[in-house]
């Protein structure tokens, strides 16, 4: 299997952010099974005509994000990313009502504002 990863030069979205969410969406598809080794950070940068720290860069989130996984020497795998993904998730979502709460906002303000959060992180909005 090989990885297909596109970065658009000209697109207003950094090319670590291009990686990681498409990196991302492959694994939560399950396009990418759960123990995929990934290319090395080096070797995926000169394949992606990228510098080595945009790659590692973009690994970093998505292993703090719970997607992929590094076993040392052993390399990059991707982690079961959807149940990782669901977690964490449900853990900022959980500290968001809870400060929303604390803050005095009603239910229906705490309701709006992540409502609106959410299309302007998926630009329909």
């Amino acid at each position: 299997m090989t990885l297909k990863i596109a970065i658009d030069p000209e697109s207003g979205t950094a090319p670590y952010e291009q990686l990681r969410t498409q990196i991302s969406e492959l694994a939560r598809s399950g396009a990418l099974p759960v123990g995929f080794r990934l290319p090395t950070v080096r070797g995926f940068a000169e394949e992606l005509g990228l510098a080595a720290n945009t790659v590692a860069k973009a690994y970093r989130v998505l292993e703090a994000d719970g997607v992929i996984e590094t076993r040392g020497r052993n390399g990059t795998f991707v982690a079961a990313a959807g149940e990782a993904a669901d977690r964490h998730a449900a853990v900022s979502a959980r500290e968001y009502a809870e400060q929303a709460r604390r803050l005095g906002l009603s239910r229906a303000e705490a309701l709006s504002l992540a409502e609106d959060a959410v299309r302007a992180a998926y630009g329909d909005g």
